[in-house]
């Protein structure tokens, strides 16, 4: 990408090889908390007065939570926290009669409905804490939030609802990730550029960036993604390219769409390994023909592909993606960042994004991350645009 940045502070978004290890991590804890609830609260959901914002989390982020419902609350929104305990969702599914998954929190669905802006802010107690629950009775309660999904979809598609997904550092995803859990906090406020001292500035840059490749991608009508273990095509007539720039992941650094659903042939291999539903999957490799993906074999997790696989729409993909955040350069186990890793691509089976003009539905949407950094190339309308992890038009 280093081959049409206009300036050192966007190029160090694309090219930089600093790490999270070699950036000094400040000894006040309270002050990024409140640089991060800024960020989220005025830039990423860009919180108007009288609007409603619902934040939920567990209990574990409560430093940034509260920095959160006080930012809003200086920027003249209605905040209402949602939080949870140690293993509820998971006594939920295994102690619920039917009619008990059936019914929806009221906030939660109002929020839906109504609110102006969501942050989800992810942390977890226990990565593997959902790993051995009812899985009929998951089923079941995902099954009553579909129509509740689905006005979320609609409404975030046409901007109508706001909504933001981060992360509060925890020791569970610290030791999925192989770190400390210092070291993840390290890894985490670098991601986002909470140490710089404009974090909004710094992702109205990246913006600018990415826009670029976005309005090449949105000219073209055929992508071809090439590399190890991958060859597949897909078409994007039709559909529009996302430019993610903070506003909906923090952090972010990626652009996507939605392929055409019955267009897509070939073959797809994801080396990086990663976490759904509490269970590890390594290794997938998927065969698609017209669109439906006809054969799949994952090194490690087998079984819960052949049960995903069951679930209505998800043998199909619902979005495309190549992420840029070049501060981000190994998997951690966490789709947050894994997907944005510069010098990779994602495909996601299951539901599509409205907003980018997909069709599949799904009650899923899982991403997959193959890694183009050695020998990887995409090709747009035939023409080479991308070559070892770095766009070179």
């Amino acid at each position: 990408m280093s081959s049409f940045q206009s300036n050192d502070r966007v190029l160090e978004h694309s090219t930089t090889k600093k790490t999270f290890s070699q950036t000094r991590k400040p000894k006040d804890m309270s002050r990024i908390f409140k640089k991060y609830a800024d960020l989220l609260i005025n830039y990423c959901v860009s919180l108007k007065k009288g609007e409603r914002l619902l934040v939920q989390t567990t209990t574990l982020a409560e430093p940034l939570a509260r920095e959160v419902y006080r930012a809003a609350l200086r920027a003249g929104g209605h905040p209402h926290m949602r939080f949870e305990f140690r293993e509820q969702y998971r006594i939920r599914m295994n102690e619920s009669a039917e009619h008990q998954l059936r019914y929806v929190d009221p906030t939660y669905a109002l929020a839906m409905e109504e609110f102006d802006a969501y942050i989800v802010i992810r942390a977890p107690f226990n990565n593997r804490a959902s790993q051995n629950i009812n899985f009929d009775n998951a089923k079941i309660a995902a099954e009553a939030l579909r129509p509740y999904r689905k006005r979320y979809s609609e409404r975030t598609a046409t901007l109508d609802m706001k909504r933001n997904l981060c992360e509060f550092p925890t020791s569970a995803h610290a030791q999925n990730a192989g770190m400390s859990l210092e070291e993840y906090e390290d890894f985490i406020f670098n991601a986002c550029y909470l140490y710089d001292d404009d974090p909004a500035a710094r992702w109205r840059e990246v913006s600018a960036h990415q826009q670029r490749i976005v309005d090449l991608l949105n000219q073209k009508e055929t992508i071809r993604y090439k590399g190890k273990g991958t060859d597949i095509t897909f078409s994007i007539k039709g559909r529009t390219w996302i430019n993610s720039d903070g506003k909906t992941n923090m952090p972010s650094g990626e652009v996507y769409t939605s392929p055409v659903e019955d267009s897509v042939n070939g073959t797809i291999h994801f080396a990086y390994p990663s976490v759904y539903v509490g269970e590890e999957v390594e290794g997938i490799t998927l065969w698609v023909k017209d669109g439906y993906i006809e054969k799949w074999e994952a090194k490690k997790g087998q079984k819960l592909l052949d049960r995903i696989f069951q679930i209505e729409g998800s043998r199909r993909f619902g979005e495309a993606a190549i992420g840029t955040n070049m501060r981000i350069q190994k998997p951690v186990k966490n789709i947050l960042f894994d997907e944005k890793i510069g010098g990779t691509v994602h495909m996601a089976i299951g539901q599509s994004y409205l907003q980018t003009g997909g069709k599949n539905n799904s009650t899923i949407h899982w991403d997959m991350i193959a890694d183009m950094k050695d020998g990887g190339e995409i090709y747009a309308d035939d023409e080479l645009i991308y070559q070892n992890g770095h766009f070179i038009f």
